[in-house]
C-alpha cells in the first residue's frame, strides 16, 4: 500500500504553459522601456504610452486575480475583495494622468502600486504558493522597467 499523498495544491509550483503566459505578458515591460528610453526619438513618446498602458492593464489584472482568489475562500474577506478592486481604480485613474502631469510621478505611482501589491500578496494567507512567485516575476519585471523609464524621464 503506498502512503504517498498527493502534494497540497496549496505547494505545488506552477506549470510550465503559465510561466510562458507570465514572461510573455512579462515583455512589453522591458520592450517599451528600452524603446522609450534607449529607441529612436520618434517612437520614445509611444513607448511610454505602452509602458503605462500595459502596467495599468496588468496590474487590474493582479487586482482581478486576488479578487477571484478571495472569492473562491467559503468565507471571502471584504477587505481583501476591497482592495483588490482598488488597485486596479488606481491603476486606471494613474493611467489617466498620463501625459497631465509630471511622468516622473505617473511612473513612481506605478511603482508603488506594484510594490504595494506585492507586498500583499506575501502576507496573505490562503494563497497558493505559486501565486506570490509568479507575482514576484511579473513585480520586478515591470518596476525595474518602470524605474529604467523613470530614471529617463528624470535626467531627459
Amino acid at each position: 500500500m503506498d502512503d504517498a499523498r498527493p502534494a497540497s495544491p496549496r505547494a505545488e509550483s506552477a506549470p510550465t504553459a503559465l510561466w510562458l503566459i507570465a514572461v510573455a505578458a512579462l515583455a512589453p515591460f522591458p520592450i517599451s522601456a528600452l524603446t522609450y528610453a534607449y529607441g529612436p526619438p520618434d517612437l520614445a513618446r509611444p513607448g511610454l504610452t505602452v509602458l503605462v498602458t500595459w502596467t495599468a492593464l496588468v496590474v487590474a489584472f493582479l487586482g482581478g486575480v486576488r479578487w477571484g482568489l478571495e472569492s473562491a475562500q467559503p468565507r471571502p474577506r471584504w477587505p481583501r475583495l476591497a482592495v483588490s478592486a482598488l488597485s486596479s481604480f488606481l491603476a486606471w485613474g494613474v493611467l489617466l494622468l498620463h501625459g497631465r502631469i509630471y511622468e516622473a510621478w505617473v511612473l513612481g505611482l506605478f511603482i508603488v502600486i506594484f510594490l504595494a501589491q506585492w507586498l500583499m500578496d506575501h502576507q496573505t494567507p490562503d494563497t497558493p504558493a505559486r501565486y506570490p512567485k509568479l507575482s514576484t516575476v511579473l513585480t520586478a519585471g515591470a518596476c525595474i522597467s518602470l524605474a529604467l523609464a523613470l530614471e529617463k524621464t528624470v535626467n531627459a
